[in-house]
């Protein structure tokens, strides 16, 4: 074990030259805090924020089934570039060709959300476990007009190490900043409210929807959500309700749908607790 070169980015001087930033310390939990504790202390250079990070957790959703109801996740028909990638405090299924998430998922409670006091994180990396043609760059952001949109946000993170890697761009899509900033931030805080309010673990699905044509930002047209999706699962009543937010200007809170609906719109039955409804009518492709 040891430290590999790293690479870091412009804005250093001439000191240094690029390399790749990969840390290799020992256990992966250890190397995962240690690099973690460096971001939330500003001990990396600023301009890492370019750089491409090597995540110390694990790929596949085996490895993190607690994250969903009764362990198991949504029954999606695989596609080709859609890799399941484990974080400390969410899961996300990246998709390779919108190189955005099909779904980030989390498990809350009261408890977890009242340990959440870790000071918010502003180091954007792109993780170096999806390859290099699946994934977005801070570059393709630059200039485009929108926003860095977390699905899973920061401000549901309990730890150093949540924190640090939700600000992952695998965990991010192209989102208008008044919308990430107005409706959306609603919805985010009025889940976070009512997640307080629950008597056991609460889980939460989030996404994007794209139409037939969506617009695409970058060198690598990472492609821009019309809708953003939000599904809340209180595991201890069975109560379940999605936000489904048109991606627009202008737009206000709407009225939640049903989980019904939801599975009708997607064609994807979200949670094994819950009986599975057919595909029918519109649905939504999730691409």
């Amino acid at each position: 074990d040891g430290i590999r070169d790293v690479e870091r980015s412009r804005g250093l001087g001439d000191v240094y030259k690029r390399q790749v930033f990969i840390l290799f310390v020992g256990h992966l939990r250890l190397k995962a805090g240690v690099f973690a504790l460096a971001l939330a202390l500003g001990i990396v250079p600023a301009g890492f924020a370019q750089s491409v990070l090597h995540v110390a957790a694990p790929v596949g959703f085996a490895s993190c089934a607690t994250f969903f109801p009764g362990g198991q996740a949504p029954r999606i028909a695989a596609k080709p570039k859609w890799r399941e990638l484990c974080y400390d405090d969410f899961a996300v299924l990246h998709n390779g060709q919108t190189r955005t998430p099909v779904f980030v998922v989390q498990r809350l409670n009261a408890r977890t959300l009242s340990q959440n006091s870790v000071p918010r994180g502003n180091r954007f990396f792109a993780d170096a476990r999806l390859p290099a043609n699946e994934r977005a760059s801070l570059d393709d952001y630059k200039h485009s007009g929108y926003s860095r949109g977390h699905m899973a946000p920061a401000g549901d993170m309990r730890t150093v190490e949540g924190m640090a890697q939700s600000f992952s761009l695998a965990n991010m899509v192209p989102q208008l900043a008044e919308h990430n900033g107005g409706p959306w931030a609603r919805i985010e805080e009025d889940t976070r409210k009512y997640v307080m309010r629950a008597k056991g673990d609460v889980f939460v699905f989030t996404g994007p929807v794209y139409g037939a044509a969506p617009a695409t930002i970058g060198a690598n047209a990472v492609r821009v959500p019309d809708h953003l999706f939000k599904l809340v699962f209180d595991a201890t009543n069975g109560r379940a309700w999605v936000h489904w937010q048109d991606h627009a200007p202008g737009q206000r809170v709407g009225r939640p749908i049903s989980y019904d609906e939801f599975v009708r719109r997607t064609g994807v039955a979200w949670l094994p607790t819950a009986k599975a409804a057919q595909a029918a009518g519109n649905t939504v492709a999730l691409r």
